[in-house]
């Protein structure tokens, strides 16, 4: 059962448009019940029925029958005046970004204005029409009716399914498309990285670059500094021919310290300089001439990417699969 809230009415200033709503709402019944009516007494069993109840019935109204287009008309003429009514306020409220989206959007009120048998019917949707204005300023909430739970539901259930099978089938010529093996991949290294190889290289120098100041920050480079430092140092004590400065007598400890400090300072300056040196030239020199592999190793390793890539699309398309309305039922 739908309850008003008079509260959002009010607050809403929607009053009027209600109230014009309702008034049209039963010229549309009216007229609906009106064409139904004339329908049927067009059949012969009709008017033998409308005889046996009441002959005068059938006499009255033949000459509303033989009238019924002019009849019709005068209804066409009130809701075509409403529909331009609320067109022009439409237009002075922009309540759409353009002033000829109106009769778009509320098409079926247009098409339901043409006197023709086929068109009538769309004038039963200016109920829903109505009904949705009214949930719209929240003067009704629909949400908790099980009508409007049921029509949710189950068009949820159809946009799943849909998108389910669109999304499988997207991934699935994906998925043939990459065992075709090396034309793809080489579609991708020529046409996708090659043209922007001198943006990757710039943006790899400028991280390597950025890593570096970093690092020689006396701040934000500490923690890396002291962990090249304690390995250095260590790999300078394990080492056998350093070991044996100990041996020399009084100075030998401090020989080995001040090698430890020294090595492991030329290190991190080697690292710092290696880093901030870098230009985007070098990068791209090195990607150019310096990455070379076998045609075997290739092959190899592109079957074995695309395996991993395969193996991931099947993955996903068994959950994309996965039909998450059922655990609606499952649930009750």
């Amino acid at each position: 059962m739908l309850k008003f809230n008079r509260d959002r009415l009010r607050a809403s200033h929607e009053s009027i448009w209600l109230a014009v709503d309702f008034v049209m709402l039963g010229l549309l019944l009216l007229n609906l019940a009106f064409i139904l009516f004339d329908s049927l007494y067009i059949t012969e069993y009709f008017r033998a029925t409308l005889d046996f109840i009441s002959p005068s019935i059938a006499m009255h109204y033949q000459p509303i029958h033989n009238n019924f287009i002019l009849i019709d008309l005068c209804f066409v003429a009130v809701f075509f005046t409403e529909f331009c009514l609320r067109w022009f306020v439409s237009v002075k409220r922009k309540e759409y970004l353009r002033w000829y989206f109106f009769p778009v959007i509320h098409w079926y009120d247009l098409v339901g204005c043409i006197p023709l048998g086929a068109t009538r019917i769309f004038r039963f949707l200016r109920v829903f029409s109505i009904i949705y204005r009214l949930h719209k300023y929240k003067i009704v909430d629909l949400t908790n009716s099980k009508i409007y739970q049921f029509i949710t539901f189950y068009y949820d259930v159809f946009i799943e399914e849909l998108s389910d099978r669109i999304v499988v089938k997207v991934l699935s010529d994906a998925q043939k498309d990459l065992r075709q093996g090396a034309p793809l991949l080489d579609e991708i290294a020529t046409k996708v990285v090659a043209t922007r190889q001198d943006t990757l290289s710039l943006w790899i120098a400028s991280v390597l670059t950025h890593a570096g100041h970093s690092i020689e920050d006396k701040t934000s480079g500490v923690v890396i500094r002291d962990h090249v430092k304690s390995s250095v140092s260590k790999a300078v004590r394990e080492n056998s021919e350093v070991s044996r400065l100990k041996l020399v007598p009084v100075l030998g400890s401090s020989i080995e310290q001040t090698l430890e400090s020294a090595v492991a300072d030329i290190v991190i300056q080697s690292v710092i300089h290696l880093l901030k040196d870098m230009s985007p030239q070098k990068i791209n020199y090195f990607i150019t001439h310096g990455i070379t592999a076998t045609p075997l190793e290739e092959k190899t390793l592109d079957k074995e990417v695309l395996a991993i890539v395969d193996e991931c699309i099947e993955l996903l398309k068994g959950h994309v699969s996965n039909q998450r309305w059922k655990a609606h039922f499952d649930q009750d």
